[in-house]
């Protein structure tokens, strides 16, 4: 099937940590090439789109516009913009998301917050799980960027997003409004700016539990590359088989 638009994930799909995946650049070169829209669709929050152009040039040769990087952090403030329920934030994260969530207007408020928003922040400590926990003890929102247990890297899989959303979600006994991938909030952003119908899409990814899940539970098809977070080894145990397993993307039949 040819389809008219890609979703395409970043981390363990494009590159891994700081290493390019070569093929991933292959893919992009192509797409351009043959005028084939795409966004990369990203539950990183920890960078700007700029900063994923960016990024993708240094680290992979790709050059792409920030128009072309939709992430959870974009999501987040489309999330908060839309729900109308204040504009006082308390925010678990990076400057990738504290610079989106301030840039649409909102205001950093670690007292009286309306939404509390955890992502990946690699300076956790726990003065902040406790601003966080009495916030949403108070009655903020709870928002979680994305449900990513773990973020391939060179080194292996270190901790992610969701396993600092569990530990509040444990504290406060609160469940949280999930932004990223798998969740239809950041699939139905995605699709409104590429401005296309979901049976004309396909979303590409390395991590079955969020990229292909993503695709599974609004459905996309989905083509699962097996260069990041699920191994060959997963593939016979998976819920429910992507629409594609591919070992490369160099593999990809357009």
């Amino acid at each position: 099937m040819k389809y008219k638009g890609y979703l395409i994930d970043l981390d363990g799909t494009i590159y891994l940590g700081e290493k390019p995946i070569e093929a991933g650049k292959r893919f992009i070169d192509y797409l351009k090439k043959e005028s084939i829209p795409f966004l990369f669709v990203t539950n990183n929050t920890t960078r700007s789109p700029e900063q994923v152009v960016k990024k993708l040039k240094d680290v992979c040769q790709i050059d792409v516009p920030v128009q072309s990087v939709y992430t959870a952090s974009n999501a987040t403030v489309d999330y908060m913009k839309e729900k109308k329920l204040g504009n006082r934030v308390y925010i678990i994260g990076e400057m990738g998301l504290i610079e989106a969530v301030k840039e649409a207007g909102f205001i950093i408020d670690d007292e009286t917050p309306d939404y509390v928003v955890v992502g990946l922040d690699t300076e956790i400590n726990y003065d902040k799980l406790t601003k966080a926990t009495l916030a949403i003890h108070n009655g903020a929102h709870f928002i979680g960027t994305n449900p990513d247990k773990n973020i391939p890297t060179h080194l292996g899989l270190l901790p992610g997003a969701g396993s600092l959303i569990s530990l509040i979600e444990t504290a406060t006994q609160t469940k949280p409004v999930i932004i990223g991938k798998p969740k239809s909030i950041i699939m139905d952003g995605a699709l409104n700016i590429l401005h296309l119908k979901k049976k004309d899409v396909i979303m590409v990814g390395d991590n079955y539990e969020t990229d292909i899940s993503a695709g599974l539970d609004n459905n996309i098809d989905t083509l699962l590359v097996l260069t990041g977070f699920t191994k060959s080894g997963d593939v016979p145990n998976l819920k429910e088989r992507p629409t594609f397993i591919i070992n490369s993307l160099d593999e990809w039949n357009f």
